[in-house]
């Protein structure tokens, strides 16, 4: 066991990304010196947690040291180190996804949520690892290595945004970029004991293929260590970029006044949560009855007995498409034989089931029906993140024998998939601590557009029971 972080007495302390606003505005420290501090932390432990995919260091002190007018010149977190994960365009540097199966080349622009990341103010300092593809909730890539959860370095700092999710816990930035196709968000949120906020389906820009799949599973968003960082980057996205069609989140700035009314469920379509997590999440559950919100236990879950099989094939349908169409999409040097045998088994999956695929799509689109159904009785489900704790690192290993990596994958994440096929926003907190003092997420989901609603009861959480601090282990 090893428990690593950066916390240490430099430009960036143990601040948050707001203080670090007001450490700039007041001017007791400057952008360069931020993102120097910030270079430095992830140099010193990208050896162990092996999160770095590209450094950006050159490009961040330029942008940090540079008096001109360009993307996010002015904007609130200027001058804010952070990291953004490998499956975002950054002008000057590869994107690879979590894999080798293709000769890097540096892209020429950036892909769109990278210019909307940048105008926020934010600098990038690097690129994240990812799994392959995103598809586990592990990065363990045969030849680019695991990345490691820095509260304990033998266990799996989860997937996909498993990167960002370890630098951020473990102090490099204060909150780092991701994507959420099954709970890439929210796992590595969980793992690491980081606020991850899964938003509606059209909070936040979204790039090329993901934006055109018939079920938009994917979105973009951030892991941070506190609420109010989460909070802050959401309203200043929302003045950068607005769809209409979903209510404002705003200004959030502390717990609502409302009591809400709170369904409860430890059991998922594939499983029952551990009993370990069952009692942390039974835990939560009193925690909100004595804040004063009404919390009622489901004796089952509402979501259908199909959802997961009609997820996983749809999954699978977007590896079969990476797998077929990878010269076409990332040129001649794609190898297939380089891939992993998840994302291999999972384009199998699909080849052998493609005649179920139309049915599974009808089925998902409807699943958000079912959820709406639930919040005219509830504003807010509560269940944990994940099935298990946190898992070391070999349990899904994804050079095994696919059937076992994916009946172990699904059980673990037997939670995050569904508001991924319903687009309705959830978030991990990390409540909660295993026995053998891992972070344990709790997830609360909200009917679709409702950030602000998880945003708040999220701040009254924060402030009744503060998560850990890897710095006080």
């Amino acid at each position: 066991m090893r428990h690593l972080h950066a916390f240490r007495d430099d430009a960036l302390g143990d601040l948050d990304a707001v203080a670090m606003v007001d450490a700039l505005r007041t001017g007791r420290v400057s952008r360069t010196e931020l993102v120097e501090a910030a270079i430095g932390r992830v140099t010193t432990l990208n050896p162990t947690l092996n999160g770095l995919a590209h450094p950006a260091f050159e490009q961040a002190l330029a942008r940090a040291s540079s008096d001109s007018e360009g993307p996010g010149s002015g904007a609130y977190f200027d001058g804010v180190p952070t990291l953004v994960k490998d499956d975002t365009d950054l002008e000057g540097h590869p994107t690879m996804i979590g894999t080798d199966a293709w000769a890097p080349k540096p892209k020429p622009s950036h892909d769109q949520f990278a210019e909307f990341f940048l105008a926020t103010g934010l600098i990038p300092v690097g690129k994240t690892q990812m799994s392959e593809f995103g598809f586990s909730g592990s990065a363990e890539h045969p030849r680019i290595g695991a990345v490691r959860n820095p509260w304990d370095t033998d266990y799996t700092a989860g997937a996909s945004s498993s990167g960002s999710g370890a630098f951020v816990a473990a102090g490099a930035v204060p909150m780092a970029g991701g994507s959420d196709g099954g709970g890439s968000i929210r796992v590595p949120a969980a793992c690491n004991g980081l606020v991850g906020l899964k938003p509606s389906r059209g909070r936040l820009p979204l790039d090329g293929p993901a934006r055109q799949l018939p079920v938009r599973i994917v979105t973009n968003g951030v892991l941070s260590r506190s609420v109010r960082d989460t909070a802050a980057f959401y309203r200043e996205a929302e003045r950068i970029y607005r769809d209409r069609r979903l209510p404002a989140v705003g200004a959030v700035t502390g717990p609502g006044r409302d009591r809400l009314r709170v369904a409860v469920t430890t059991r998922s379509v594939k499983r029952d949560a551990s009993p370990e997590v069952r009692d942390l999440t039974l835990q939560s559950a009193a925690l909100l009855e004595s804040l004063g919100h009404h919390v009622e236990h489901l004796d089952e879950t509402p979501i259908p007995t199909a959802f997961f099989d009609d997820f996983l094939l749809y999954w699978a349908g977007m590896a079969m498409a990476l797998v077929r169409g990878g010269r076409l999409t990332f040129g001649n040097s794609f190898d297939p034989s380089r891939l992993d045998n998840l994302t291999l088994g999972l384009e199998r999956h699909a080849r052998r089931n493609m005649h179920k695929l139309p049915l599974a799509i009808v089925r998902l689109k409807r699943l958000r029906g079912v959820t709406e159904r639930l919040y005219r009785d509830y504003d807010v489900l509560l269940t944990p993140t994940l099935a298990e704790a946190t898992p070391r690192i070999g349990h899904l290993d994804p050079t095994a024998d696919y059937e076992q990596v994916i009946d172990r994958l699904v059980d673990w994440v037997a939670f995050t998939p569904v508001q991924n096929a319903t687009g309705e926003p959830a978030i991990s907190l990390p409540l909660a601590q295993s026995a053998a003092g891992m972070p344990v997420g709790m997830m609360f989901g909200a009917p679709f557009g409702r950030e602000r609603r998880l945003l708040e009861l999220a701040y009254e959480l924060e402030a009744a029971q503060p998560w850990p601090r890897i710095q006080a282990g």
